[in-house]
């Protein structure tokens, strides 16, 4: 059943109140003496009283929120700029280090490489709703950094931060069913990233259907705002489309007759958070509590979109990897060139041309940083999933089309070849795949 529960009860929520109340009286004060924004945050690092400094990051933060974008990209150089390291105590933490190397310090080094930026940051937290503004923030940081590359080592301050704030440890994974508060599933249909959801109606098939089941993980410090979710399909049988999955007029199996659970939509909702992982807690997390609410299910997998897979294949067209043969190219001109979408659909029908050159991208192709070139196969492969299988037309909608011409992938999630799998990939660069996947490599 999902819960939040009002941290406000009690006597700490009390007392926490009590704090917030004062601070609000003084942000009163505090809006007559309006200071420039990089005052107040110079402001917030010096000493002060909790309830002022809960008052003058509340400020602060909204400040920031009425800044337009060009005038957030000022205020990102200027924190780089203006609260970086402090040189003089580090010039004398290293001396003391080059000289007594104890952990003393060593730790004292540790501490005055910090840069002012990330105490800036611990204390624009303390406010209310602090830390989501935060994770808001560094949404806004990350969309400027390509035409701003610079502002790259400011993000790693956000990044080092959240690793800590979003650990595992924090989080809650909560089942959602149609008695979760609606606040909630409004934001499940707006963060839907992968099958849209079109309506309540289209929800309820997801989320309150006996053989289906929804899971995000929540953190305290955000509320109501999810993290990430995944959509789960309980069936007999291991699907190759995703629209028999997501009919809204369907025959619904009991849910003790499942044999297999099928993942077959995870969705990361806070742009902020990029890089921080929390899919993989999540799916081992949610095998196991339906492993224990559903004992005979034998078959964990997934139902997986492959989002890079045209567009790595018109990039073949310009420059060819090293895995592309010229019977590839001749098939991806003729791809592109299809007519209409009718010509394009009897085209990639049955094509074993096709099916190699999908098995070739997810097994031979390799992104320039290393591991899968697909983001979604590198995120199960990482995981420790299998390649199972491939499906050309698993998803025949207009965005399957354009993102693989139509085909998707099964990933198989085998509980004690998890970490083998896992450690092949990360430590020796291997992608794991079944006998019937690697044999698509010897067939044209």
């Amino acid at each position: 059943m999902f819960q939040f529960i009002d941290s406000r009860k009690g006597f700490l929520g009390d007392l926490l109140t009590t704090v917030t109340d004062i601070g609000r009286n003084l942000d009163a004060v505090i809006k007559q003496q309006e200071k420039p924004l990089l005052e107040q945050c110079t402001a917030l690092l010096s000493k002060q009283g909790e309830a002022t400094g809960l008052a003058q990051a509340q400020q602060a933060l909204r400040h920031y929120a009425q800044l337009s974008s060009e005038e957030k990209c000022t205020f990102f150089y200027h924190l780089l700029e203006n609260f970086g390291v402090d040189k003089a105590a580090l010039d004398i933490a290293i001396a003391d280090w080059q000289t007594n190397k104890t952990e003393s310090s060593a730790r004292t080094l540790h501490f005055a490489c910090e840069p002012m930026s990330q105490n800036l940051l611990r204390r624009l937290n303390q406010a209310p709703n602090g830390t989501l503004a935060l994770v808001n923030m560094r949404a806004d940081l990350i969309g400027l950094i390509p035409k701003n590359p610079a502002l790259k080592a400011l993000d790693n301050d956000f990044s080092h931060l959240f690793g800590s704030w979003f650990n595992r440890g924090f989080l809650k994974l909560e089942l959602m069913d149609w008695s979760t508060p609606a606040e909630v599933l409004e934001k499940v249909i707006a963060y839907e990233a992968v099958h849209e959801i079109t309506s309540w109606e289209d929800l309820r098939q997801r989320a309150a259907a006996p053989d289906r089941r929804l899971y995000g993980y929540f953190h305290p410090a955000l509320g109501t705002e999810p993290l990430i979710f995944v959509e789960v399909a309980l069936t007999d049988h291991i699907p190759g489309a995703i629209s028999p999955i997501l009919a809204k007029q369907r025959e619904q199996l009991p849910p003790e007759e499942a044999t297999t659970a099928v993942f077959y939509s995870i969705s990361n909702c806070q742009k902020g958070l990029k890089g921080i992982s929390f899919g993989n807690f999540l799916i081992k997390q949610v095998v196991e509590s339906l492993r224990h609410e559903f004992p005979n299910l034998e078959t964990f997998i997934t139902l997986s979109p492959v989002p890079g897979f045209r567009r790595w294949a018109k990039q073949q067209l310009e420059k060819p990897d090293a895995v592309t043969t010229p019977q590839h190219i001749e098939l991806i001109k003729e791809l592109e060139n299809a007519p209409d979408r009718e010509a394009l659909w009897e085209l990639t029908k049955d094509n074993k041309a096709l099916k190699h050159l999908a098995a070739t991208y997810l097994l031979s192709a390799r992104s320039p940083r290393g591991g899968a070139t697909d983001p979604v196969s590198r995120f199960h492969l990482g995981n420790g999933a299998r390649l199972e299988d491939i499906h050309l037309h698993g998803d025949t909608s207009e965005n399957g089309m354009n993102n693989a011409w139509g085909f998707m992938v099964n990933y198989q999630y085998q509980i004690k070849s998890i970490e083998k799998n896992h450690e092949a990939y990360i430590n020796n660069d291997e992608i794991i795949a079944s006998p019937k996947v690697m044999s698509l490599l010897k067939t044209r």
